[in-house]
């Protein structure tokens, strides 16, 4: 610790404008290919896509989210009426119910099949987003914000993307120089990571900005703020934060009255029932 306040940062879809590009080009191609999805490819990018960028379970691990999406597939009438036979995922069900920690090092350690099969999607995906996802710069005002914040607060980055991304795609926009912390997939969750340095700064005192919630569900774990970027409207977010809410935070005004406003704007932005269902 090297200040009295820290700032938790998610990166994909709140920081930077990543999630389109590394959902649609990098982890829904290759769970069609590596799950075999290929006959009901398009309700698969429905599901995948309405789980990790249209909904509430935004924002959650790879592997949450990959059942979430197996589930959204089976109990949709299309997709039964192809009588498509779904690969057997059950251990991956009770791997991300019960794992200590989510990450391939972990899957690497078992010799199931089916995780096996998890770990080569998901280190499939990682060298699809290296080749694929560069060149996207943050959200304007982050850069500014991040500016102003690390002269009061450290800052930590606090993501469930994998740390080797998160290092390059930081560092290509000359932003790592305002980090006081990095946290990735490897780390352990939000939750852990936020629990891991909130020891080190007095109550009241650690705020977490993210765009899913599971970022305000890991705060509210930790007794941390919350502060919300509205998917959709990620530029308006952090120049209200910027203007107004950064002073608030830094001044100790940040209230929970006035946490709860922002995260009622932020959950009508986040539908939980899927467009087909409506």
């Amino acid at each position: 610790m090297s200040k009295k306040r820290l700032v938790c940062i998610d990166s994909d879809g709140c920081a930077f404008d990543t999630m389109e590009v590394k959902h649609k080009e990098c982890f829904c191609p290759s769970m069609i290919q590596i799950w075999g999805l290929q006959p009901i490819s398009k309700y698969a990018r429905e599901a995948w896509e309405f789980a990790n960028l249209y909904s509430r379970d935004r924002g959650r691990s790879r592997f949450i989210d990959l059942v979430r999406t197996f589930d959204l597939l089976a109990d949709r009438e299309e997709v039964r009426a192809y009588h498509f036979q779904f690969p057997d995922i059950q251990a991956l069900r009770d791997w991300v119910a019960s794992a200590p920690e989510q990450t391939n090092a972990a899957l690497a350690r078992s010799e199931d099949p089916v995780l096996r099969r998890t770990l080569s999607w998901s280190l499939d995906c990682n060298r699809r987003i290296a080749e694929m996802v560069h060149g996207i710069p943050p959200f304007p005002g982050v850069r500014e914000c991040l500016e102003d914040l690390s002269k009061e607060a450290d800052v930590a980055v606090v993501s469930a993307t994998a740390r080797e991304a998160l290092e390059r795609e930081w560092a290509e926009h000359g932003l790592m120089k305002y980090v006081h912390r990095l946290c990735g997939q490897e780390d352990g969750s939000k939750k852990q990571c936020i629990a891991a340095m909130k020891g080190a700064y007095p109550a009241g005192n650690v705020l977490m900005i993210g765009d899913a919630p599971g970022d305000q569900e890991a705060a509210q774990a930790n007794g941390a703020l919350f502060y919300p970027i509205r998917p959709g409207e990620e530029i308006a977010s952090w120049r209200e934060f910027l203007e107004t809410d950064m002073r608030l935070f830094l001044d100790g005004k940040y209230t929970k009255e006035q946490e709860e406003v922002r995260v009622r704007r932020f959950m009508d932005c986040l539908p939980d029932t899927p467009p087909w269902k409506r």
